[in-house]
């Protein structure tokens, strides 16, 4: 019999917030529970307070989860939902991620003010975004453009934009149609020429390890194939150093028992890239995704990676 609410901790970001509110609905539902069994703990993180410079000066991915672990860790929260984009590809000792929710979707969404389609901008316009593979894709797409750092939660990215900070900006579908804001998308980017970042559209909720509590409330909402599918994103991260200094995509597919899982290299100018495909079992999926990482490591050779770190 449950004592006690169970404690979510997140982000303190609108979006975070979303997150939680649905994953604490989820377990409502998966439990019969009220919403008064679970209690949503809002945490700041490193990431969050650092707004000046790009992830990759400030320290990486592990910035937006540090803070939520050492809350795990501590007893003050009984698991915490994060973005699984934003998870480093090890985690600390002791904790684990223990379930997914059904992904959304993958796709990155193109806000423009001078343009609705990132081609039809003037050359010269001003694009801005925080993310490397963004920043590769576009310099990719249009090398003519001025592709700047623009940090910020989703609802300051948009000020900046109605400021004239810049002409246009890409945020995650996924993200968008959990806060109600997909009136303000103007282009929806396709994954074939903007393939997304391994784990966007994914909400992951992580745990310490053998808290038998928590395991049996999460196992009801988790979702098997959108974690088989990370599974062979991380790995394919992992084998590469994934990192907030690293230009990398990656979209791994479940259909049924079967797994098809696309991933693509960029240097940050965007002037070369390696892809790669791979197909298999779902249950190999960690294997798939490591494989395929080191395949496209080789292929591209080492000097392709100088400069990254």
């Amino acid at each position: 019999m449950q004592t006690r609410p169970l404690r979510i901790g997140t982000r303190g970001s609108l979006l975070a917030l979303a997150q939680a509110r649905e994953t604490r609905a989820r377990l409502m539902a998966a439990h019969g529970l009220p919403e008064e069994a679970f209690e949503i703990v809002p945490i700041t993180t490193s990431g969050d307070q650092i707004q000046d410079r790009s992830l990759a000066q400030a320290g990486g991915k592990g910035l937006f989860t540090k803070e939520l672990e050492e809350a795990i860790y501590a007893g003050e929260v009984d698991f915490a939902v994060h973005s699984s984009k934003d998870m480093p590809t090890q985690l600390p000792d002791g904790l684990e991620l223990s379930a997914f929710l059904p992904r959304e979707d993958v796709r990155d969404a193109f806000i423009g003010r001078a343009a609705k389609k990132i081609m039809d901008l003037p050359e010269g316009a001003v694009v801005g975004s925080s993310s490397l593979r963004r920043q590769a894709l576009i310099r990719r797409m249009r090398p003519d453009l001025d592709v700047v750092m623009f940090r910020g939660n989703v609802q300051t990215r948009l000020r900046k934009l109605d400021e004239g900070v810049a002409e246009g900006t890409i945020l995650a579908h996924a993200g968008l149609r959990r806060l109600g804001l997909t009136e303000v998308i103007t282009d929806l980017m396709s994954e074939d020429i903007f393939p997304p970042a391994p784990g966007q559209g994914a909400i992951c909720i992580e745990s310490r390890i053998g808290d038998a509590r928590v395991r049996d409330m999460l196992a009801a909402i988790d979702h098997r194939s959108t974690g088989q599918a990370l599974a062979c994103e991380r790995a394919f991260l992992a084998a590469l150093d994934g990192s907030c200094r690293t230009p990398i995509a990656g979209h791994a597919v479940i259909d049924g028992d079967a797994l098809s899982f696309h991933g693509l290299i960029l240097t940050p100018d965007g002037t070369q890239w390696h892809e790669t495909g791979a197909e298999g079992r779902a249950a190999d999926a960690a294997e798939i995704g490591r494989k395929a990482g080191e395949e496209v490591r080789a292929r591209a050779g080492e000097k392709f990676f100088e400069g990254w770190v």
